[in-house]
């Protein structure tokens, strides 16, 4: 490791602990000697640029009997040592990106001793020791899949690997739009969070003259973001991948029936239009009432029932596993926590059996007598946490980050609930759904206790009179 070429002497005497960045480099050059130090510019989320010294390596990783070189990249802070390195793998052109827990879709490396960084306790020797370990057990490129037969089984991973290529990624030729209708505080918020949180090629917002929720589409107009264009024009969203309705059409003078028929008249005017124009869409409502706005959407769009789901309890749900897992400090491993059915005090809890070391579920169970105290307490603390737009536009963010990406995540999710746990009539409720590029696929139905059962039997009969009374 040569720290004396100009280029990196230059970047160098500008870190603020130029001595003990020298030091830390040494050690790694002691135990890694392939790895190299040179100089280069990284740019930040906001576009911000910085000359900045990195890291150049290979790590070893073992994987079915065999050793490999997995190509990373650790970009040094002008505050390193004491700010983690931000870390990225290297692909080369033969291989290919499998996102998981450890890898995001763009290479970018998460691990615990990053997020946990101390240094002098951590270390880059460390980092690339813990590295190792965690693509050991899930190994975070592959090579790409070919059509010829594979005659070297030293390949990277080995032929098996290219099986699971395609898990959470998208096909390459595919370009990802997300169009979200409303302007609304929602809108924007949900924007934002989709440009924060997923990998789209356009996303298209389209304030639309019919929503009372509208107001913000002219500073996204002035401050410019990139792939994001500003419409009032629905035909703006053709060919989307997802399309948001997060439009309301609310008047405080109308009783709350008046109020549901005048969201059903505006979505006649646009729900079957945004159908025709992206008919291979996922269609996510999150105009209010979610459960029974997602109804209506599905039933004037003509769209098969996988594709129109509605925000309904995911929110809930993730803050549920969220409490649970950290302020509660539950003896819950491998189990995940849903909150299903309608959105309003009639929600209901259940926990999912994950497969030890995934997030595949293997089974829905009720709570059992046991584990109810816990769930009150928790469902208690959710109370407290209101909705706000930002919050619901990041659920929308992680939905839609699921879909585009053919994640296969669960989510709770408004969704026909006709068959499920004996319901007959078709209504909509929250329910546990596997989501892909495909849309969603409903986990199958589970018994549950007289008193959980009874409010989803209470759900299903409010709907059902309020359709009764709708002009669809």
């Amino acid at each position: 490791m040569d720290l004396n070429t100009e280029s990196v002497k230059k970047i160098l005497n500008k870190y603020k602990f130029r001595d003990v960045a020298i030091e830390e480099l040494q050690k790694v050059s002691r135990v890694h000697t392939d790895m190299e130090v040179k100089s280069g510019t990284y740019t930040f989320n906001d576009s911000l640029q910085k000359d900045l010294l990195k890291l150049v390596g290979n790590i070893p990783v073992g994987y079915q009997g065999h050793s490999y070189n997995l190509p990373v990249l650790l970009w040094l802070l002008d505050s390193f040592p004491f700010t983690p390195p931000i870390c990225f793998l290297r692909p080369t052109s033969s291989m290919v990106i499998r996102e998981g827990k450890h890898v995001d879709s763009k290479g970018r490396i998460h691990l615990p001793g990053l997020h946990n960084w101390d240094h002098p306790k951590s270390s880059v020797n460390g980092l690339l020791a813990e590295m190792t370990a965690k693509f050991e057990e899930e190994p975070p490129l592959s090579t790409k899949p070919s059509s010829a037969h594979v005659d070297n089984p030293n390949d990277l991973l080995a032929y098996v690997a290219n099986l699971k290529v395609t898990e959470g990624g998208n096909r390459p030729d595919q370009e990802v739009k997300v169009s979200v209708i409303g302007g609304g505080d929602l809108g924007i918020a949900a924007v934002l969070s989709i440009m924060a949180k997923c990998c789209v090629d356009k996303l298209v917002l389209i304030d639309i003259p019919e929503s009372s929720t509208k107001g913000g589409t002219m500073d996204l107009d002035i401050f410019s973001l990139p792939k994001v264009d500003v419409s009032k024009d629905l035909s703006a969203s053709a060919g989307s991948t997802v399309v948001v309705v997060t439009a309301n059409a609310w008047s405080d003078e109308q009783s709350y029936l008046s109020v549901v028929q005048t969201n059903v008249d505006m979505y006649r005017g646009i729900i079957p239009h945004l159908a025709q124009l992206s008919p291979k869409a996922v269609l996510l409502i999150a105009s209010q009432p979610v459960d029974i706005m997602t109804h209506v959407a599905w039933r004037q769009s003509n769209l098969l029932p996988s594709q129109v789901i509605g925000v309904g309890c995911n929110l809930d749900s993730e803050r549920l596993s969220h409490i649970i897992n950290i302020s509660l400090v539950a003896n819950n491993t491998g189990k995940q926590a849903w909150v299903i059915g309608e959105l309003s005090e009639n929600k209901v809890a259940v926990w999912g059996n994950m497969e030890p070391g995934t997030d595949q579920l293997l089974a829905l169970t009720p709570v059992s007598n046991s584990t109810k105290p816990l769930m009150d307490r928790a469902l208690e603390m959710l109370k407290g946490r209101g909705q706000r737009s930002w919050s619901v536009g990041l659920s929308i963010a992680g939905i839609i980050h699921s879909i585009v990406t053919d994640q296969r995540k669960t989510h709770s999710v408004t969704t026909l609930a006709e068959g499920w746990g004996g319901i007959g009539s078709k209504v909509f409720l929250s329910l546990p759904c596997v989501l892909g590029e495909s849309g969603s696929t409903r986990l199958a139905g589970v018994s549950l206790g007289s008193e959980d059962e009874m409010k989803l039997r209470e759900s299903v009969a409010c709907q059902v009179n309020l359709f009764m009374q709708l002009r669809l």
